[in-house]
């Protein structure tokens, strides 16, 4: 006759408070490192947020907060006094970060294993490093190093792949240096855009040269 033990482990509260503490001390490091990168990135954001902040600690909140409100004042009358200035050194940053990440970063992995362009060993995938992502008005210029084992042809004829992966309407492959690949992802038609050309009013000179050469 045999007999069915059945043992039961009890969990204990104090691991249980152990790791929920390490995995609120990971994310706050996390946070932090993020929060640093960003502002070093932005510092014309950062560094009034930054003063704002130290003079509400050091003389109280209420000269924190309108040290805070005469920034952001400056801030909006930057952006609209020069407003391509202000394209250039906040908002194109920005957008080019953000799309570098939803676009690229959170999936390169996942999307080149689908198309074929990763080498697998035994339990290992090796995938081609990503190296930088230029964002413009319709296309992405996104370069990365090969393995070793691949060739130019891989990409070449994987284009079409890259493309619908990546969610472009085209995608070109180019060679730009020792196992370096350049691809150009084209989201939308740049030509489709409509452009309003500013009106042309001919000149004092201009006129009166029409005026003769009708005489």
């Amino acid at each position: 006759m045999k007999t069915t033990t059945t043992t039961e482990h009890d969990t204990d509260p104090f691991d249980a408070i152990l790791t929920g503490a390490g995995y609120a001390l990971l994310y706050t490091v996390y946070a932090a490192a993020l929060a640093i990168k960003w502002a070093v990135l932005f510092p014309v954001i950062s560094a009034p947020l930054a003063f704002a902040v130290t003079a509400g600690v050091v003389f109280g909140w209420s000269v924190g907060v309108g040290l805070g409100l005469v920034a952001l004042a400056g801030i909006m009358l930057w952006r609209h006094r020069r407003p391509e200035m202000f394209e250039r050194w906040v908002t194109a940053r920005a957008r080019t970060r953000f799309l570098t990440w939803w676009r690229y970063t959170r999936r390169w992995a996942r999307l080149l294993t689908a198309c074929n362009l990763t080498i697998r060993e035994g339990d290992r995938t090796f995938c081609p490093r990503l190296l930088s992502v230029a964002v413009v008005a319709s296309s992405d210029v996104v370069r990365l190093r090969m393995l070793a084992g691949q060739s130019p042809a891989d990409f070449e004829n994987r284009a079409e792949h890259l493309a619908h992966a990546f969610g472009a309407d085209a995608a070109r492959v180019t060679i730009t240096g020792p196992a370096t690949v350049e691809l150009a992802f084209r989201y939308g038609d740049s030509l489709a855009e409509v452009i309003t050309l500013p009106e042309h009013r001919p000149l004092p000179g201009e006129l009166g040269s029409t005026d003769k050469d009708a005489a």
